[in-house]
């Protein structure tokens, strides 16, 4: 999702850290943007999740990187205050099982966030954040909350989605099997579908 204005969070709206596997799946990665567009939520990520969603993309095939670096400045543009910088001070106080994620919870404790949106439980044990005041959340959970808050908003959101895969694609796409793949089941059932 691109667009040049900068948009504002709603009132109460949730500061969440969004792990480098969630912005690797395009329709995940396109909701979630969508969401925080529309103001549902206030993203936060650093330059070194940025750059881990990009390098993952490699195994998709050898363009991929150039285009997820694309999306990476998009990203940038469209959400300026966002990108947090690197606090190897936090870092290196924090234990978790995967040194490597700890850059993760660094910077959702540097930007003050709610919670760190991933699909990697075990590296992120929920006692460890409850400790920082952060909690963990799964993008499906994330967004269901999310559009039980505010159902005409992610409708639209999602629709919006779902026409760009189809306009992408030149077929039909159905909402269903595209929540699906992106592993929405709760989401899914909340918009009906």
């Amino acid at each position: 999702m691109g667009g040049t204005a900068h948009p504002t969070p709603r009132p109460g709206a949730p500061k969440a850290v969004l792990d480098a596997c969630v912005l690797y799946p395009t329709v995940l990665r396109e909701i979630l943007q969508g969401a925080a567009a529309a103001g549902l939520f206030q993203p936060v990520a650093s330059e070194r999740i940025l750059r881990e969603w990009v390098l993952a993309t490699a195994k998709l095939g050898p363009e991929v990187p150039a285009l997820a670096a694309a999306e990476a400045a998009l990203f940038r543009a469209a959400f300026p205050r966002a990108v947090v910088a690197e606090r190897a001070d936090i870092e290196a106080r924090l234990l978790l099982p995967d040194p490597n994620d700890r850059h993760v919870l660094a910077s959702a404790i540097a930007s003050g966030a709610d919670a760190i949106v991933t699909f990697n439980a075990q590296d992120f044990p929920g006692h460890v954040l409850a400790a920082e005041g952060i909690a963990r959340r799964d993008p499906d959970g994330f967004l269901w909350e999310l559009q039980s808050r505010h159902p005409e908003v992610m409708a639209t959101v999602v629709e919006a989605v779902r026409a760009k895969a189809e306009a992408i694609s030149g077929q039909p796409v159905a909402l269903k099997g595209l929540l699906k793949r992106a592993r929405l089941y709760r989401l899914a059932k909340a918009l009906g579908v």
